[in-house]
C-alpha cells in the first residue's frame, strides 16, 4: 500500500468538504443552465466525496446525470459552446464522468446509470476528430479512460492511431507553447494514457515539459506565457495549476525542484479539490510523500531555441527575452500563433516591468515582431524587417475594359486591384535590438533603419508603484527624453536611464499603435500598468540602461 503525505490529505479533504458543500447548496434550476463540462466536474467531486468520506450523494448525482443525458445529441455527443458536435469538447466532460464511473463502480443504480450513458457516447468518441493539437491527448485520455472501465480494442487501436503521430514536444514544450493547456490537458492527459497503457515515454514527455516549466516560472509564482501559441499570450497563469502533475512526477522520479515547484504550487491553493481527491483515490502517487524539496540553481539560464525565449534567472533579478513571435512568418494575428510584441519581462525585487514593446508609425503594421531570438554571449539579438509596397498601373494585357480586377491581399489589406499583376516599389523598415543581460537588469541597444519614421517605446510597470524623473502624460503614462526615471515599490527600484538618445526627436505624440490588425475592428493589444515611454524618429539609434536602483 502506498504511503501518504497526511497533511496533503487533510488539505484536499478540507477544500474538497468546502467545495461538495457549495455544490449541495446550488439550486437546482442552476444546474438546468450550466453547460455540460460544469456538470461533469460536480459528479467526479461527489462520486469522490462518496469515496472518501462515505456519504452517498446519490440523488444529486443521479440528478446531475439526467441533466447530461438530456444535452446529447444524435450522435451521443454533448452540444453546447460554439464547437458543435464536438468529440473533444465532449471528451473533457467525458474524462471526469469516467472517473466518477471508476470510483462509483460498486455503487448499482448511479453507477449503472453513468456506465450507459458513457456507453452511449463512446461510439462517436472512437471515430471522432479533433482541431487542435492537445486535443488528441484529451480525447485519448476520455478513450483510456473509458478502456480502464471496459476493455475493449476498438479503444487502444483508436488511442494508437493517435499516439503513433509521436506527441508533439520539442525543448520540452508542446506546440502549443501553452501553460494553460499544458496544465489543463496535455499534462495530465498524457499521464493517464500512460498508466492505462503502459507508456512510460508519455511520463517522459510530461517530465520534459515540467523540467521546462521550472525555468520558465517567475518569481511572482506564475508560469511566462509571451511565448504561448494560444488566448494565454496575455495573462499570467498561476503554478497552482501543475500541482498534480508536479507531485505524481516528484514521487515517481524522486525529483527534489518538482517537489519545490509542488510546494509553491500548494501554496496559490488547491485549484479543483475534486480532481485532487479523485487523484488520491485513483493515482496514489500524487498523496504520497514528497522527497525533499530542493530549489533550482540560481544564477541560471535556458534558451528556448525554437520558440525564440530566453528566460534568465539571476541572484537579485530575473528576465525574460522574447522573439519567438509567428507573425513574420503567417504576417496575422491568429488564435494559434503567437502574436505577443512583448520581447522583455524583468522582476526585481517588488518591481515588476511587465513589458517592454516597440510601436512604429508604419503603414499600420504594428509593433515589433522579431523572427527569432539568437545568443551573443549574454546578449539576445533581434530583429525584424516589415515592409509595404506602392503599386505601378497594370500593363496592357492585364487592364480590364470593364475595370472589373479580382480581390487579392497585400498583405495589410484586400482590394479589388489584382495586387499579384502589378509592379511594386518596395518601402521597408529594419529593426534591430539587442537585449544584454546585466546583474542587476539589462541593456538595450535599439536601432531603427530605412524610412523616416515615428517611434515609442513603451515600458509597462505593474502598478502599485511610483515613478519619478519623466514628465507626466497622465492616465498613467509618462515621457522620458533624457536622463533617468526611477519606478519604486515600496524598498525596490528599477530605473531607466537613456544612455544614448535618437538625434531627431518623434513628431507624433507617445502611445503605442497596436496596428490595423487590431485597429480596423476597434481593438487592442495593448497592456495596462504603468507606462514609460522613450520616443525618437528613425533612422535612429536607442541605447538604454535598465537597473537596480539604489535606495
Amino acid at each position: 500500500m502506498t504511503e501518504t503525505d497526511p497533511a496533503f490529505h487533510t488539505r484536499v479533504r478540507t477544500a474538497l468538504d468546502r467545495e461538495v458543500g457549495g455544490i449541495l447548496g446550488e439550486d437546482a434550476g442552476l444546474w438546468r443552465t450550466m453547460q455540460h463540462r460544469r456538470l461533469a466536474e460536480r459528479v467526479k467531486t461527489l462520486a469522490a466525496a462518496r469515496r472518501l468520506t462515505g456519504t452517498s450523494h446519490e440523488e444529486p448525482m443521479s440528478e446531475l446525470i439526467g441533466l447530461l443525458r438530456g444535452l446529447q445529441n444524435p450522435s451521443g455527443l454533448f452540444r453546447g459552446g460554439d464547437n458543435v458536435d464536438s468529440p473533444p469538447d465532449s471528451a473533457f466532460s467525458v474524462n471526469d464522468l469516467a472517473d466518477a464511473a471508476y470510483l462509483l463502480r460498486d455503487a448499482g443504480g448511479v453507477g449503472q446509470q453513468l456506465a450507459e450513458l458513457l456507453e452511449s457516447m463512446t461510439p462517436a468518441l472512437v471515430k471522432g476528430g479533433v482541431h487542435t493539437p492537445n486535443h488528441r491527448w484529451e480525447l485519448s485520455a476520455a478513450l483510456a479512460r473509458l478502456h480502464r472501465l471496459e476493455p475493449r480494442p476498438e479503444l487502444a487501436d483508436r488511442v494508437g492511431q493517435w499516439l503513433a503521430e509521436r506527441v508533439d514536444i520539442e525543448d520540452g514544450l508542446w506546440s502549443e507553447r501553452s501553460a494553460n493547456y499544458a496544465a489543463h490537458v496535455s499534462n495530465p492527459s498524457l499521464l493517464t494514457i500512460a498508466e492505462v497503457f503502459d507508456r512510460p515515454d508519455l511520463v517522459d514527455a510530461v517530465e520534459q515539459n515540467l523540467t521546462a516549466t521550472l525555468d520558465l516560472l517567475l518569481p511572482d509564482g506564475t508560469v511566462e506565457t509571451v511565448l504561448s501559441r494560444r488566448q494565454d499570450q496575455r495573462w499570467p497563469k498561476p503554478l497552482c495549476s501543475y500541482l498534480l502533475p508536479l507531485r505524481q512526477l516528484a514521487v515517481q522520479r524522486r525529483r527534489g525542484d518538482l517537489a519545490w515547484a509542488a510546494g509553491i504550487a500548494l501554496e496559490q491553493g488547491i485549484e479543483a479539490p475534486g480532481y485532487a481527491a479523485a487523484a488520491l483515490l485513483i493515482t496514489p502517487d500524487v498523496g504520497a510523500p514528497l522527497p525533499p524539496a530542493q530549489a533550482p540553481p540560481v544564477p541560471r539560464r535556458r534558451h528556448f531555441a525554437a520558440a525564440g525565449t530566453l528566460t534568465d534567472h539571476g541572484r537579485t533579478r530575473a528576465a525574460v527575452v522574447f522573439g519567438g513571435s509567428d507573425h513574420a512568418r503567417h504576417q496575422r494575428i491568429r488564435s494559434g500563433l503567437a502574436n505577443s510584441p512583448t520581447f522583455l519581462r524583468l522582476y526585481c525585487g517588488a518591481v515588476v516591468l511587465d513589458s517592454v514593446r516597440l510601436s512604429r508609425t508604419f503603414f499600420g503594421l504594428g509593433p515589433f515582431r522579431s523572427d527569432g531570438l539568437t545568443l551573443d554571449g549574454d546578449t539576445a539579438v533581434l530583429g525584424e524587417a516589415v515592409s509595404a509596397a506602392y503599386y505601378q498601373p497594370l500593363n496592357g494585357a492585364d487592364r480590364d475594359g470593364r475595370g472589373d480586377y479580382r480581390v487579392t491581399d497585400d498583405g495589410r489589406f484586400s482590394a479589388a486591384m489584382a495586387f499579384d499583376r502589378r509592379g511594386r516599389d518596395q518601402v521597408t523598415l529594419r529593426t534591430d535590438v539587442r537585449v544584454t543581460l546585466t546583474e542587476t537588469g539589462a541593456d538595450l541597444d535599439v536601432e531603427v533603419a530605412g524610412v523616416v519614421v515615428d517611434w515609442s517605446l513603451e515600458l509597462a510597470f505593474r502598478p502599485g508603484g511610483t515613478l519619478s524623473g519623466a514628465a507626466a502624460l497622465g492616465d498613467d503614462r509618462w515621457h522620458l527624453e533624457s536622463g533617468t526615471a526611477t519606478y519604486r515599490v515600496e524598498d525596490d527600484a528599477l530605473s531607466v536611464t537613456v544612455l544614448e538618445s535618437p538625434e531627431t526627436p518623434a513628431e507624433a505624440g507617445p502611445g503605442y499603435q497596436p496596428g490595423e490588425e487590431y485597429e480596423f475592428l476597434g481593438g487592442t493589444d495593448a497592456v495596462g500598468g504603468v507606462r514609460l515611454y522613450v520616443t525618437g524618429k528613425a533612422p535612429a539609434r536607442l541605447r538604454l540602461r535598465i537597473a537596480a536602483a539604489d535606495n
